[in-house]
């Protein structure tokens, strides 16, 4: 594989330790996926965009309760929204944290049944 080639693909690890700033901003995301309706949202839209209601809908909790996250994830960047008619639509802001989010999922999945560990 060329030099350029390397480039080209994407590093899953950064070779430097993290700085303070890094790991700053990383600990803000995982604050703001510690509530269980908050994660919730994002595993929603970890499956596509939605609007309040259908959020509201999909995890049980009040209109009201499903706007103040999505105003505090928006303000953090976890989410982007756009107007189509009087509707405002939410989506995940990238790919990092939807993995992110599938993740925890995933490993919540193996505490709760028991399922043996795996990487």
């Amino acid at each position: 594989m060329s030099t350029s080639d390397e480039q080209a693909v994407p590093s899953l690890v950064h070779p430097a330790p993290p700085g303070t700033e890094r790991l700053a901003v990383a600990a803000d995301v995982f604050a703001l996926l510690s509530d269980p309706t908050r994660l919730h949202l994002l595993w929603t839209l970890a499956e596509g965009e939605a609007d309040v209601g259908q959020l509201t809908r999909a995890c049980g909790a009040s209109r009201t309760a499903v706007s103040q996250h999505l105003a505090k994830l928006r303000l953090a960047g976890l989410v982007q929204s756009r107007r189509q008619s009087r509707h405002a639509i939410y989506r995940l802001g990238d790919g990092h944290l939807r993995r992110l989010v599938l993740e925890a999922l995933n490993h919540a999945d193996h505490v709760v049944t028991g399922e043996p560990f795996h990487d």
